[in-house]
Order: structure tokens, then sequence, then C-alpha cells
């Protein structure tokens, strides 16, 4: 494997990035403000910033094709920022919660995205050309707790959910007016808005980090505090999935996951490197770190013997204490995105942690 693209922004925890499709542009969440990089050659340059939150920002995302930025903070608000020629200019989106936003993600048809919120409710915001404002409609039942996490089907309808109640949930978003009736799937054929089209429960009712569905979105998968994925393969609407399969590992939890292909499932999180997941409805497995280390990294099985305790107790009395990972984030990575892809595919993809870096990885 390349060796990975290394980007040391800042010695603050960075909640979420987002490239621009031309990867020219960074987006990145930097306490209240959204910082904007520009990319020359393998330098990240500081161009912009966006200020508008009053507390911090949980999350970013860059539209692919219009290039609009939508952003949501703990100040129970969301923007819409558009580029003119005097600047970034922000438009307030009418969100309605009472708890702050923790997640936003664009559909793929970009019109129109879906706020996860600390109020038990994801609002799925579009914009209304009458009164030229973003307003939203309210994904309210079965949640009972936080939204961490959100992932848009590429139908632009469904939309996966994962939750502090320890549930990822997969419910339509149809909005009259602006989406066109999706082809019927596993996942359900009438989608009035809020059908519940799957619920399903972590194992060990651990939180849920981390959602997505595959490429052709005949599969979803997602992540739990107990440090294990399950994949999820639905059979018909209103029938329980055809297999559902649960990975557990012994790595710390993972907060974040995206496909490559049908196949491979890339995941990373309190570890500090991605990991790589590989199989099928008849079974599934952790192939390992994409990282290639030297010795044992944070993430290589650890010795929990008597013995080894003191024998480690004895090393740091003599020598100092290595307090460098052998991992190139040095903290929990936070967000994983696909960088470079083609037909679901994925060549590179990014990550960016709570130790201030982005890293750019080939696959």
């Amino acid at each position: 494997m390349a060796t990975p693209q290394a980007h040391h922004l800042f010695h603050n925890p960075i909640a979420d990035h987002s490239f621009s499709s031309d990867k020219q542009t960074l987006a990145v969440a930097r306490d209240s403000n959204v910082e904007l990089y520009q990319t020359a050659g393998n330098k990240f340059t500081l161009t912009d910033e966006l200020k508008g939150h009053e507390k911090t920002v949980t999350s970013v995302d860059i539209a692919p094709n219009s290039g609009k930025i939508v952003t949501c903070s703990q100040d129970r608000n969301a923007y819409v920022w558009e580029q003119t020629p005097s600047g970034w200019k922000p438009t307030l989106v009418l969100l309605r919660i009472n708890r702050a936003a923790t997640f936003v993600r664009w559909s793929p048809s970009e019109r129109k995205f879906a706020v996860g919120s600390g109020a038990r409710v994801i609002s799925v915001c579009y914009f209304e050309e009458e009164n030229d404002w973003w307003i939203s409609k309210h994904l309210k039942k079965p949640i009972r707790s936080t939204i961490t996490t959100l992932a848009w089907h590429p139908n632009s309808v469904l939309l996966a959910a994962g939750s502090t109640d320890s549930h990822a949930r997969v419910l339509s978003g149809f909005i009259k007016g602006v989406d066109t009736r999706p082809e019927p799937s596993a996942w359900g054929e009438r989608l009035p808005f809020n059908t519940i089209c799957g619920e399903f429960l972590n194992d060990s009712a651990g939180w849920i980090h981390g959602v997505g569905f595959s490429p052709s979105g005949d599969a979803l998968a997602f992540t739990g505090h107990d440090s294990s994925i399950t994949v999820v393969y639905p059979s018909a609407p209103e029938q329980p999935p055809r297999a559902m399969l649960n990975i557990p590992t012994r790595l710390l939890p993972l907060n974040c996951l995206i496909w490559n292909g049908e196949n491979e499932i890339i995941a990373a999180g309190h570890d500090c490197e991605p990991y790589r997941f590989q199989g099928d409805e008849s079974g599934w497995n952790l192939t390992g770190p994409i990282e290639s280390k030297s010795g044992g990294g944070a993430g290589s099985i650890r010795e929990d013997t008597a013995l080894n305790m003191f024998r480690q107790m004895d090393l740091k009395g003599q020598t100092q204490a290595d307090t460098q990972l052998k991992t190139t984030h040095q903290n929990t990575i936070s967000t994983i995105r696909a960088y470079e892809d083609a037909d679901g595919a994925v060549n590179k993809f990014s990550t960016s942690g709570v130790d201030g870096r982005v890293v750019i990885w080939s696959i």
C-alpha cells in the first residue's frame, strides 16, 4: 500500500471533514467555525472561515455537484452556505429542534439533506422556492434517543440512522413534490414519509456509531459500541431480513465505516487506524488493518498476562515511556469518507480525528 498522506492541520479535535468533488477544497469542523482549506500539491492552505454558529460545529458536508456546504452545530441550528462574489453567504435552516444538532448529510440528489439531533428527531430539510428558505419535516417515531449518524440510500429517499438507543433504522424521507417515486426494492415499494423499512438492534445494546448502505443499496452495515459490525441483507418489505450477520472483534469500538464495493467494508475508530472487513451473505470476517506497521501498534492484540504487566512496569522504570503511536493517526478516528471512487469501488479514502489530522489513504 502507498504511504498515506498525513496533514496535521492543528492541535484541536476534528469533528467532521468533507472534500469538494474536485478535491481542491477541504472543509473542516473546528470548534464553532468551519475552516476551508485549498489544496496545492500535497499542501493544505487555510483560505477562509465560515463563521455563524455560536457553539461547537458537529458536522459539515459539501454537495458534490452544487458545491453548497451544509453545517450543523450544538447551537441547534444548521446553515446552507453558497459561494458568492463577495464570499460565502449563509442561509438559516428551520430545523425546529430543542437539542443539539449532531450530524448532517446531503442526499445524493442534493435536493435535500438530513440533520440528526439530540431531540430524538431527524430533520429532513428541503428548499421552498416560494418563500426562499430551507424548511424541514421531522422523522420521529420510533426514535427514542440521540441520533449519532446518518446515511442516505442511493435513491435519495431511504435514510439509515444510528442512535444511542442501540438501534439502526431505515426510514423513508420521501418529500412530495421534491422526490420522484423510487423504484421498488427489498426495503419497500410504497414509501410515504416516516415509513419504517427496517429496525435492527445491536447485539449487546451498544450505541450505534456509524451506518452505511452498500453501493447498490441492497445491504446495510452499522458499527456498535461493543466493537462489532453488523451487516443486514433485507428480504422483502415487512419481512425479516434474509441475513443479519454480526462480526465481533477484539478491537476498540469503531466510529465510522464506508463500503468498498459490495463485499468489503473499511471501518475506523478508537484504535486510531482503519481496518478491512470482507465477506458476503454467507459470512463476514475482519481481514486486518490497512496500515502496515513495524512492531505492535495501537491495534495489535495485547498480551494481558500478569507476567507481561510486571515486565512492562519494570521496563518503564528503566526507559522513558514512548508515547508516540506506530499508527499515522495519533488519536481516535472520528470520520471516514470516500475520497476517490468509481462505480462503488473506492480507490482512496480520507479520515480525520481527535489528533487534528486529515489523512488520505490509497487502497
